[in-house]
């Protein structure tokens, strides 16, 4: 197939393409296949492969998301899946389209002629290990990019240790046991192999093998080995690209100097919340778990001084909440017993959306799988059982139950998937019933983070409210209703539904009234459970909001979210309760000026709303 000049000239302009030779260009060119991904869909998943293609971006962008969380935002030119084409193996991460997004697709006969020397592989680690999430400057984020450029022995915190491949696996124990490893090397003459403490559970104790069994039966080998002069970033994305928690170090003339593990390399900074859900998923009671808990607080002010943005910090709470929320159910389900059926449980809220912050608390609800009967009493029981555990050891988390009783512990939130689907379909056909709006918009912001996530859950059902009219109507006139605090005194802004006119409530005066007018926006584009910045992504794209009135919405949201943080964070610092009620004389006269502004912009966007819609606001 000949090569379109088009193509061609669009991967002359970037690296690593840019400079190659005409006939690589073309051979390049002439293999192209063009992909579309609709926003949100996911490109290839976690553990899949490997990849047989390398794709680049035409248009668009794609996300790098790794448990949850993401580590990049990938935009237009660049190139994803190269490291699980290349190695052959599965893929260390998720890749996702954060929009509608246009890919070229080269197969990877051709693409690997063209990636497969290390000057191009040390410039793609480096491309995506850069800094793309509007992270400010700071001391001690540059500190962090320091440390991580510094070559890789410098981590390693102790010898290696080392058997021969007859060692037994009981005496290999041992040596790890001692010495307090999570990993050992197995010398194999020419090459090494590896075994970690994750090989000895599932390998050898899951697997029925003797003690006495030689320590090859459970090793990996040959083990993939670094050098010790290579940069810790470097090392860090192979990780994550490979999925291996355990790399040997070697030395320039091959002796194997250490081992060097993801947590060393995540830990440089000490408070990130990497090592924080380390800490969690390895918590063994909740006393351990509550010790990891009572870090997350300084996690989120170490992460904010660093100069993290408000919404990247709400994303780590948030799933860092999440991993909390997994191991508190992994004890209570432990301690109640084995569960009368296959069951779900859903974050709720800000934590469904990962926008939660210190002062949120933790909406929630169960829905089980497999049997449609909601008049078991014992299905209630265990599952009310095991909610309470659950909460209470949220609660002592430091995660405040919600006020209203949204919460997995009360009755009303804990049913099986058929009937939550029968209600939210009641709700769709007649959203005129009491309470239908408020729980509506509870259960389109749900999202699975225990138990069974890959079924079509309760959020999903409300893809098809625009075609439902009624519905988006009346979201939309209750959207409407919060409306910002807009009234001046002297120049400030004030909430004259609070308590005092000189005091506002963070949350319900500036956040609900975007996040609200988001979900509706964003319910009309077709999207389900998502993030507000991603409800009016897809609110702009489909002609739901304007661009420009999605875009004064994100930017008021931004702008909200950060002052929200600043004030917890100081909260924080003070020793007192994050909360969302600030007195305007902590504001600064610029953040004053800012927030009105922001006010009086999301209130033009609501005016414009109703005006299209004929209403008198």
């Amino acid at each position: 197939m000949a090569a379109t000049p088009d193509v061609i000239e669009f991967l002359r302009k970037y690296p690593p393409f840019a400079g190659l030779a005409s006939e690589a260009l073309e051979l390049l060119g002439g293999a192209v296949e063009i992909e579309f991904h609709a926003a949100g869909q996911i490109i290839f998943s976690k553990g899949v492969g490997p990849i047989e293609v390398l794709r680049v971006i035409r248009s668009g962008a794609v996300e790098v998301v790794n448990d949850g969380q993401v580590l990049d935002l990938m935009e237009v030119g660049e190139m994803f899946g190269h490291a699980s084409m290349l190695s052959g193996l599965p893929t260390g991460f998720e890749a996702r389209a954060a929009e509608d997004t246009l890919t070229y697709r080269i197969p990877a006969d051709v693409a690997s002629q063209v990636l497969a020397g290390p000057e191009t592989l040390r410039y793609l680690t480096r491309l995506i290990l850069e800094d793309r999430h509007h992270i400010r400057s700071g001391p001690s984020r540059e500190s962090i990019q320091d440390q991580l450029r510094q070559p890789v022995r410098n981590v390693i915190r102790s010898a290696p240790v080392v058997c021969s491949p007859d060692t037994s696996i009981r005496e290999a124990a041992d040596q790890m046991t001692k010495v307090g490893a999570s990993a050992l090397i197995v010398d194999l003459g020419s090459s090494v192999g590896i075994v970690t403490d994750g090989d000895l559970r599932s390998r050898a104790i899951a697997g029925g093998l003797s003690g006495d069994a030689p320590v090859s039966a459970v090793m990996t080998s040959p083990a993939f080995t670094v050098s010790d002069d290579r940069a810790g970033s470097e090392v860090l994305l192979d990780m994550l690209d490979r999925g291996i928690t355990h790399f040997p170090v070697t030395s320039a003339s091959g002796r194997i100097v250490g081992i060097v593990e993801d947590h060393d390399l995540i830990a440089i900074e000490s408070t990130t919340s990497f090592q924080l859900r380390h800490a969690i998923s390895r918590a063994k009671t909740v006393d351990e778990l509550l010790a990891a808990a009572s870090r997350l607080r300084p996690t989120v002010v170490s992460l904010h001084r660093g100069g993290m943005s408000a919404l990247d910090v709400m994303s780590v709470f948030s799933i860092v909440a999440d991993a909390l929320t997994r191991r508190a159910l992994d004890f209570a389900v432990a301690h109640v017993g084995e569960p009368p059926a296959r069951f779900t449980w859903l974050a709720l809220g800000s934590q469904a959306r990962r926008e939660a912050v210190p002062s949120s608390d933790l909406d929630s609800a169960i829905a089980w799988f497999d049997t449609p009967d909601d008049d078991e009493p014992s299905m209630h029981a265990y599952f009310n059982e095991v909610a309470t555990i659950a909460t209470d050891t949220l609660l002592r988390c430091g995660f405040r139950p919600d006020e209203h009783r949204v919460n997995a512990s009360d009755p009303l939130f804990v049913r099986s998937l058929s009937s939550w689907q029968r209600a939210a379909h009641s709700f769709l056909d007649d959203p005129t019933q009491k309470k239908a709006l408020v729980l509506v918009s509870v259960l389109v912001d749900s999202r699975p983070v225990w138990g069974v996530e890959s079924e079509p859950l309760i959020a999903e059902t409300f893809r098809v409210a625009r075609a439902y009219p009624q519905l988006l109507r009346l979201l939309a006139q209750f959207a409407l209703s919060h409306k910002p605090p807009v009234g001046f005194i002297r120049g400030l802004a004030i909430d004259v539904s609070g308590e005092g006119r000189s005091r506002l409530d963070l949350k319900t005066g500036a956040v609900v009234p975007i996040t609200d007018l988001a979900r509706w926006a964003g319910m009309a584009a077709g999207v389900a459970s998502a993030s507000t910045l991603a409800r009016l992504s897809a609110a702009s794209d489909v002609g739901t909001l304007s661009v420009s009135d999605a875009l004064t919405l994100r930017d008021a949201f931004e702008l909200t979210c950060q002052l929200r943080l600043d004030h917890q964070v100081a909260q924080i610092e003070r020793g007192l309760e994050p909360g969302d009620v600030i007195a305007l004389k902590e504001l600064s006269p610029l953040n004053r000026s800012y927030l009105k502004e922001a006010f009086r912009a999301v209130v033009s966007v609501q005016r414009r709303v109703a005006n299209d819609m004929s209403w008198n606001l």
